[in-house]
């Protein structure tokens, strides 16, 4: 089948059978329609009345801040009535920008200081630029990014800090380099240098759902780095580092040499969908042979009916977490809302391999 048959086919079953926030997203996102405004409004009532969304309004505080979390669930804060995985749960479902729900979350992230105690850090500041790969800032920037608020709040520093993230494993040979060994609970851990700079998941993130950044030049570096991350042949220097912050402090997905887009298990063979989608809209397509192939497998489980039908793991792709799941279907009580979310996720990375 013909790619591009393969995409209006992927559409057909989506629009025929999904979601209302896939099937709105695949109409503009994808296939860039102009919906009316009629349309729009009604896509985005049905939207709201879902039960997950309802919990999210639910548990907006006056401030506009969501829930009693921040960085994800805890005792106080269900698995979507957080700061974090609520703003980006929303931002994920299309619910407009001017939506009162999204819009007061957001502007809870410009009217709270990054020492309130709603982050969760005990009124400590995590210093992006002191701490590699770490801080409260660079979380909550992902999740602004991740709503499209970056034409509205600013967070042009840490895209900048993103891309010098990715750039520092260019001008090193490792993280070997630039980390130091501290002793904790009577263990030996790695930990980054002061003001040293090194890539994780929210840095990715970031410039994943941003577009300002996009240049030739800083398209091709993070290609390079991104090749070098993939590196195999180096298991010894398949190491990443914490902070030290008087005591070691994980950092928020350090990424490491050895970096993959998929694994076999069992005989079968599963994608890592977030990462190889992020790394299509970041534009790294033609420059990564490795992401060809993982795309080119992907998509030989398209069926003549435009349904993908990958091996998934469900713990990476089911639900929505902050370092995983990318369900936007209310449930998988059925194989076809199971088979929507992966075909959308399939239909992104094909449409995002080819759209820079």
């Amino acid at each position: 089948m013909k790619n591009s048959d393969m995409k209006e086919k992927m559409a057909d079953f989506l629009l025929a059978n999904a979601n209302p926030s896939i099937r709105y997203r695949v109409k503009t996102e994808v296939l860039h329609e102009e919906l009316s405004t009629e349309e729009k409004d009604r896509l985005q009532a049905e939207i709201l009345e879902e039960p997950i969304i309802q919990s999210i309004i639910a548990c907006q505080k006056e401030n506009g801040w969501l829930g009693n979390g921040f960085h994800g669930p805890n005792k106080n804060a269900g698995p979507f009535e957080n700061q974090e995985v609520g703003t980006k749960y929303l931002g994920e479902k299309l619910v407009y920008k001017d939506t009162p729900v999204l819009k007061r979350a957001m502007e809870a992230f410009v009217t709270t200081e990054l020492t309130d105690l709603c982050y969760r850090t005990k009124g400590k500041y995590f210093d992006e630029f002191r701490y590699a790969a770490n801080g409260q800032n660079v979380i909550r920037c992902a999740c602004i990014a991740r709503a499209g608020y970056d034409d509205v709040i600013d967070i042009k520093p840490q895209i900048q800090l993103a891309l010098d993230s990715f750039r520092r494993v260019l001008e090193v040979d490792s993280a070997l380099d630039i980390t130091r060994v501290r002793k904790s609970g009577g263990k030996e851990k790695r930990v980054f240098n002061d003001y040293e700079k090194w890539p994780c998941y929210y840095h990715f993130d970031i410039l994943a759902h941003t577009n300002s950044w996009k240049t030739e030049e800083n398209i091709k570096m993070l290609a390079e780095s991104f090749k070098k991350l993939m590196r195999t042949d180096r298991p010894e220097k398949q190491v990443g580092g914490d902070s030290w912050v008087g005591y070691v402090l994980g950092t928020i997905g350090c990424l490491k040499e050895g970096y993959q887009l998929g694994y076999e298990e069992n005989g079968v063979h599963y994608t890592y969908f977030d990462r190889v989608e992020w790394l299509c809209r970041c534009g790294l397509f033609p420059y990564l042979e490795k992401l060809q192939k993982e795309v080119e497998l992907l998509l030989s489980f398209v069926n003549d009916e435009g349904i993908c039908k990958a091996p998934i793991a469900e713990n990476q792709l089911k639900g929505f977490s902050t370092y995983g799941g990318q369900q936007l279907e209310v449930d998988w009580k059925t194989e076809t809302r199971k088979f929507c979310d992966i075909t959308f996720r399939a239909l992104l990375i094909m449409h995002y391999s080819t759209v820079y």
